[in-house]
């Protein structure tokens, strides 16, 4: 939720309990392989349906789908459908998305750093 410093410095109508159960429920969303797969690439581009399902390789249409639904309701990116026949759809993050971008960039750049550490705690630990 942040430090107490952070805390402290919020309004007093600010709703502690609502903003930790939204956290919670996004963490929730969004911690599978596909949605941050989605992050990823769109980070890089705009992008439609087929060429991300290609990119991303191995998701099916209706996980995608399912996946980009999720994403946009929770306003991690955008969906543009241009009138044209057949119609264009186009993806691309949100500024919020690009921020998740940031982090998830960041997550993976620990498990780099790390990846030896964890491949031997995973060996010596029994499960």
């Amino acid at each position: 939720m942040g430090t107490r410093d952070e805390i402290s410095a919020l309004p007093p109508e600010a709703d502690l309990a609502r903003a930790d159960s939204l956290a919670r429920e996004v963490f929730s969303d969004i911690a599978n392989k596909w949605a941050l797969l989605i992050i990823e690439f769109l980070g890089q581009r705009t992008m439609r349906f087929t060429e991300l399902r290609n990119a991303i390789g191995g998701i099916s249409h209706k996980v995608l789908t399912q996946n980009l639904r999720m994403l946009e309701h929770n306003g991690l990116l955008e969906r543009t459908v241009h009138p044209t026949v057949p119609p264009r759809v186009d993806y691309d993050l949100t500024e919020a998305g690009h921020a998740l971008r940031v982090v998830v960039d960041g997550m993976c750049g620990w498990t780099q750093q790390y990846l030896s550490h964890i491949e031997r705690s995973r060996r010596s630990s029994t499960r």
